[in-house]
């Protein structure tokens, strides 16, 4: 396995474990289930995903999790920080999470057929700071940091200045403010502080948005499988929403987790979302995911 993408066997087991343990449970409640880790990366490995281009491979993932449940809520839980991982529902950033790093593992398995530890691997190396994962803090909670992140590592290439990006100053701190939201940091006044000075430090670096007016005319720029967020003017917050790009024809389609809609959704052009959407939304921010190293 790539050493980018390493997790301590123990949280792998942990998680692998409640994963495998899903589709018994939605069985028994006499639903269809939505696919699991291991369904979708036998598909994959069956119809020779790998040989895709990056971007193609993950909107194939995302397109197979089309219906699955809108849920919130799914990284948070009992006990010591997690890298939890689940396809039995998404919001909109797990989504895009979990089909990027389907994507990824794909890819970096060099044609063998990955695993589900080898996603909670990618997935945890794109979640946390650095890709270490070391506590709730070292989880990249706001999208400003998880973009500089994975830029950095390599994972993604921001691509907005070069299709008409403008300066998008960042002004987060909605969790330092209401730490009473968040259950770890309502425990600790220390982690609060620390998230206070992440914050300060998130808020000295700089990223660029396409304005929501101009989204229509740069669709033809955007290619399947781009990662779209959606650029907030909501005091303390920095994106509002994430989703992933579906070329058809000259137009851009926006898949993404909607909690309107209640399921993963493939909606309509970006540009015409945009301009439909709430005032708040002031454009996009677009992440284009690199061909990672096979093992």
């Amino acid at each position: 396995m790539n050493p980018r993408l390493a997790l301590s066997s123990r949280n792998a087991a942990l998680i692998l474990t409640l994963l495998l343990g899903r589709e018994s449970l939605a069985g028994a409640r006499g639903a269809t289930p939505t696919p699991g880790l291991e369904s979708l990366l036998a598909t994959a490995h069956a119809q020779r995903w790998d040989t895709l281009a990056i971007g193609e491979c993950v909107a194939r993932f995302g397109r197979a999790l089309e219906g699955a449940p809108y849920l919130e809520h799914t990284l948070e839980g009992p006990g010591p920080e997690t890298c939890r991982v689940t396809t039995d529902g998404f919001d909109c950033v797990t989504f895009m999470e979990v089909a990027l790093n389907l994507a990824r593992t794909t890819h970096a398995a060099g044609g063998l057929e990955p695993t589900p530890g080898d996603v909670i691997d990618a997935i945890t190396y794109t979640r946390y700071r650095g890709g270490r994962l070391d506590g709730y803090i070292s989880r990249l909670h706001y999208t400003s940091e998880w973009i500089a992140d994975n830029v950095a590592k390599g994972v993604l290439e921001d691509v907005t200045p070069s299709i008409g990006g403008v300066p998008y100053p960042l002004g987060v701190g909605v969790m330092s403010a209401h730490p009473e939201r968040y259950p770890a940091l309502r425990q600790s006044a220390g982690l609060t502080d620390s998230m206070r000075a992440i914050e300060r430090r998130i808020n000295l670096t700089h990223r660029t948005h396409v304005p929501r007016d101009r989204v229509a005319a740069i669709e033809r720029k955007l290619r399947t499988g781009d990662l779209v967020a959606i650029t907030t003017s909501i005091s303390g917050l920095d994106y509002a929403h994430t989703g992933l790009i579906v070329r058809q024809g000259s137009g851009a389609r926006l898949l993404h987790a909607s909690s309107k809609s209640g399921r993963v959704i493939l909606d309509g052009r970006i540009g015409a979302y945009l301009a439909r959407s709430a005032r708040s939304n002031t454009g996009i921010t677009v992440l284009r995911p690199i061909h990672p190293r096979s093992r």
